[in-house]
């Protein structure tokens, strides 16, 4: 099997979509633009997603259109909200659009995010229906819908919608202009139908997502459990042999395109100097009795399983106490959507269960557990998983699960340990990780005494394998599966 490239992807894009749009659609921006004092400042935000559309929009010089949320973003679009990016060697056109604070509550902390979220997740935590966030919902879903419509016009158009906060808007565009071909791509796990019958909106959000001419998810399962919940909720025609719907004479196609992440460039920037020294950094900071080292790095999200890796190591060091005193786990969680209770709760969870057990644990110069609640740039990242013994992703539920394999892709020595959540995507195709029951404490903690003891001839066979897979198996081969399928349907049938 031929290895997708970033040159084999942008060849696709030159010789086969040349002369058409391309709108990306995706509630977070590539580029953020903020006040720090008097002076604007430009950052990029650690998003999978932002990272693997980059080279499709790289090569397809289209448009980026995201709600706008930096202190300067306004300050920095010209009359059309609009921009080049990036900024120091534009490619492509960024087109923000403004949302409200109350639009935002409603929409992305409300139905987004406190609904549609917890719902696809199976964590067990109650989602939050308001009849209110649904209307904000649809309000701003309008107004994304008339930004995409404006950048369109009237030219055949591709327009690729990211994720769950968009699921009204395929309808509304393709009822406006019949002359685009929309793609959405659903980052998160798709629940069964059982689960989805308590959303109480479920008739009009299929119907919006039934809009799309292609809908994609990470793997195979969420596009049955898609199919099976459309079969049972609304008047649809479902064909699980082509893996279609077809309503009032609009077909969708429903395909699996696994997210991955650019290997070569992660192999390449972990192997920098600057990671290096970032290293030795880490290492002053562990201290030295940090001899075995484990790490874990998300947002902080009920999703990602921190609670019951924390009481895994807790377990790990009452039944295995010739672990104490050697063994630090480093726990880095990006905070995220602190205004939803929920988020704000596990917050105080994860630090009462640090604080807990260091105290129990800890010995004169040692404590078992370093907790950083704060973001970090990629150079200290890759730091963290090059010193790793191992590296835990423990997702109650995930779509994918781009941590894992970035860990797969930092370890340039073919050194180190993936354990992974048998409940996440990546662990379809990562099967050299130690694969484990989040909900297992007594199972983690074996596998993290596994992962301790492994002899070094097995790490090294098993991260082999798992690196040459993803090498294939990389961002371009996702992003050109995507177009390919895409490129598939015809203007003038799309309608």
């Amino acid at each position: 099997m031929a290895t997708w490239t970033r040159d084999a992807l942008q060849k696709l894009i030159a010789s086969r979509m040349a002369g058409y749009k391309f709108i990306v659609v995706a509630n977070r921006e590539p580029f953020i633009h903020r006040y720090q004092g008097d002076r604007i400042e430009v950052l990029r935000p650690a998003s999978g997603m932002v990272t693997a559309l980059d080279p499709i929009m790289h090569a397809s010089g289209g448009t980026w259109v995201a709600h706008g949320s930096g202190t300067a973003d306004r300050d920095t679009v010209d009359a059309n909200d609009r921009l080049q990016v990036p900024p120091d060697d534009p490619a492509y056109t960024l087109r923000r659009v403004w949302l409200t604070k109350r639009q935002e509550a409603g929409y992305y902390y409300g139905v987004a995010n406190s609904g549609l979220w917890p719902l696809c997740h199976v964590t067990f935590t109650p989602p939050v229906f308001r009849p209110e966030d649904w209307q904000t919902y649809r309000e701003v879903n309008r107004i994304y819908a008339d930004a995409v419509l404006e950048e369109a016009g009237n030219d055949p158009s591709f327009v690729f919608i990211q994720d769950y906060h968009f699921c009204l808007l395929p309808r509304m565009l393709k009822e406006a202009n019949s002359n685009l071909i929309i793609a959405h791509f659903w980052h998160i796990p798709w629940p069964n139908r059982e689960v989805f019958r308590a959303f109480p909106y479920k008739e009009e959000l299929l119907h919006g997502l039934l809009g799309n001419d292609l809908l994609g998810f990470h793997i195979r399962y969420h596009c049955q459990n898609f199919l099976d919940t459309v079969d049972r909720t609304i008047e649809a025609r479902v064909d699980t042999d082509r893996f279609q719907v077809t309503r009032l004479g609009q077909t969708t196609t429903v395909q699996d395109f696994p997210i991955s992440i650019d290997f070569k460039e992660h192999d390449e920037a972990s192997r920098a100097d600057a990671v290096t020294e970032a290293m030795d950094r880490w290492r002053r900071r562990l201290g030295r009795s940090a001899r075995i080292v484990g790490v874990g790095i998300e947002r902080l999200d009920y999703t990602k399983g921190i609670p019951q890796r924390l009481r895994a190591i807790d377990y790990l060091l009452q039944t295995r106490p010739e672990y104490r005193g050697r063994f630090v786990f480093l726990q880095v969680a990006a905070p995220s959507r602190s205004h939803i209770p929920e988020y704000q709760r596990l917050e105080s969870e994860v630090e009462a269960l640090v604080d807990e057990i260091n105290f129990r644990w800890s010995e004169s110069g040692w404590q078992p557990v370093l907790f950083l609640k704060e973001h970090h740039g990629q150079t200290d990242l890759m730091a963290i998983h090059r010193l790793a013994h191992f590296c835990i992703v423990s997702s109650l539920h995930d779509g994918m699960n781009l941590v894992a394999k970035e860990f797969v892709a930092c370890r340039t020595d073919e050194d180190g340990v993936l354990i992974l959540s048998q409940f996440t995507g990546s662990a379809r195709e990562l099967d050299d990780a130690l694969q484990v029951n989040p909900f297992a404490i007594e199972e983690m903690a074996s596998a993290m005494a596994s992962a301790i003891e492994m002899p070094a001839e097995e790490r090294q066979r098993r991260m082999r394998r798992m690196r040459e897979h993803l090498a294939r198996h990389n961002v371009f081969r996702w992003g050109g599966k995507v177009l390919s399928e895409l490129l598939k349907f015809d203007f003038s049938e799309s309608g």
